[in-house]
């Protein structure tokens, strides 16, 4: 048995999520019907991430075993012949045994992209959130750094994903504007469910005056969702980095 992992891209509109489910379309499932067609066994996929529906991924892994012997540099043009266009595999590489996409994942960065311009543009429904009043970034920089660091996040989470621990340790959170984008990047251990929207959600919060910068690691002390900020729409957030280090195999993405 051989343990392959396959690195893609894809947009999430048309889909609800990776993670396999019995009545929804897809990332996880799709992958999973054209694999199994292209080695010629059914077989299970495991994914870096369960992404919300209508996320997308810059990069994304997931890893499966298989008993084809189809050289591994012939895996992506094999499988993108049975992949519609929005899910596309760039690479894929032999892994030792016990690799895998999520366990062996020891960083993730996320990037929400709002589109902040009183016009909205066609070509980013969907690709960022439409913001039509100004953002001052400055402020929203300020409001992201105080999620810096090893903190409970249950503040900035959607209840429906069960987890041992709501604490994560966010490694940066850098805001950014180019001309009407503004993009919030993010880097932490792992995400709670919806953590990353939450949070951009509150950083919004703080731009609009609704609460102060200063005001959020008291907010994340108390545990109060209902005073943090919405969870923005799904069409903004990208995943866009993974850092992998399992003692065998190190690499990022």
């Amino acid at each position: 048995m051989r343990n392959i992992a396959l690195f893609l891209t894809y947009l999430g509109t048309a889909y609800h999520g990776w993670q396999v489910q019995k009545n929804d379309v897809t990332v996880g499932e799709t992958m999973e019907k054209a694999t199994a067609a292209v080695v010629g066994h059914k077989i299970k996929m495991t994914g870096c991430g369960r992404t919300d529906a209508g996320v997308h991924a810059k990069r994304y892994v997931a890893n499966f075993r298989t008993t084809s012997r189809i050289p591994v540099d012939r895996l992506p043009y094999a499988l993108n012949t049975h992949l519609p266009e929005d899910i596309v595999v760039t690479d894929a590489m032999e892994v030792h045994d016990g690799f895998n996409a999520i366990g062996s994942c020891v960083r993730k960065e996320y990037t929400y992209l709002i589109y902040n311009s009183r016009i909205g543009d066609p070509f980013y429904v969907n690709r960022a959130w439409f913001y039509p009043k100004h953002l001052d970034e400055t402020i929203m920089q300020q409001a992201a750094s105080q999620f810096v660091g090893t903190h409970d996040f249950a503040a900035v989470r959607s209840v429906g994903t069960v987890t041992k621990t709501t604490v994560r340790t966010v490694y940066y959170y850098d805001v950014e504007r180019q001309g009407d984008l503004i993009y919030l990047r993010v880097c932490a251990d792992g995400f709670l469910y919806n953590m990353a929207r939450a949070m951009a959600g509150t950083v919004v919060y703080c731009a609009e005056g609704k609460i102060a910068p200063e005001e959020i690691s008291v907010l994340l002390e108390r545990g109060d969702r209902t005073a943090a900020g919405p969870t923005v729409p799904p069409g903004g957030l990208y995943m866009t980095h993974l850092w992998y280090d399992d003692g065998q195999v190190k690499f990022h993405v």
